[in-house]
């Protein structure tokens, strides 16, 4: 058991959560000086970039049931080490939701059932109004494609240490195509937190962004193990897990 893992995994994620979510319910829309889709789409890369460099060679970083999943189905992660790190990663998600709708809560007229907390959506609530087979297919490319980035950038014969910088920057072109489209998941646990708070549709389209993202993580970890076939490190932070 690495119990310390855990627990930054449940950080990290509470980070990826209450920043990347933060930023769309406080920041995205105040007026004259709101962030908007581009500052959100930055601030998810930047709770990655931002604990990939802090955690990374504890846990590894995940933030993502997605990615945990997609990596040990590649065979870079034990799959033994999966269901510890979905619980961490949702419970991390969980606390900074419930955290965010506190000081959320606190400007005049907020309504977590109308404003919502970033929640993810399809059909009416879709930012743009996409359908579920549109909100599918978008959350299964995007997701395969950032574990296609993190299969590669965590490679051993990628450039050492730019790895968080280009996961980073994944995820921040993912929320530049996508928000319009789901808000955007790509992972389960970011989606799970908000979704428990705001209850009624969000709870009821909350198995999408469990399913699209994990069906797509596992896709994307598998195309790149068949076109690069060396056998690669665990993407674990520690030595701790190997023996677990």
């Amino acid at each position: 058991m690495n119990t310390r893992a855990y627990v930054a995994e449940g950080i990290g994620t509470f980070w990826l959560t209450f920043g990347g979510c933060g930023s769309a319910v406080l920041a995205a829309g105040f007026p004259e000086v709101g962030i908007g889709l581009v500052g959100v789409s930055l601030a998810f890369g930047l709770t990655v970039v931002t604990m990939a460099y802090a955690i990374g060679h504890v846990s590894g970083c995940h933030l993502n049931p997605a990615v945990t999943v997609g990596l040990a189905a590649a065979g870079r992660f034990p799959a033994g080490q999966i269901l510890p790190y979905v619980v961490a990663q949702v419970a991390g998600a969980i606390v900074a939701a419930g955290l965010l709708a506190y000081i959320a809560g606190g400007a005049p007229g907020f309504d977590l059932s109308v404003n919502g907390l970033a929640a993810n959506g399809y059909g009416e609530h879709s930012p743009g109004k996409y359908g579920l087979p549109n909100a599918l297919v978008a959350e299964l490319v995007l997701t395969a494609m950032f574990l296609f980035v993190i299969m590669g950038a965590t490679h051993g014969k990628a450039p050492t240490g730019f790895a968080p910088l280009a996961i980073g920057l994944a995820l921040t072109l993912i929320h530049l195509i996508g928000i319009p489209v789901t808000n955007v998941s790509v992972n389960p646990a970011r989606s799970t937190g908000p979704a428990l708070f705001v209850g009624g549709w969000a709870l009821a389209q909350l198995w999408l962004f469990w399913l699209a993202p994990i069906a797509g993580g596992i896709l994307g970890a598998l195309a790149y193990r068949w076109l690069s076939e060396e056998p690669s490190a665990e993407v674990t932070g520690t030595d701790a897990l190997k023996s677990a």
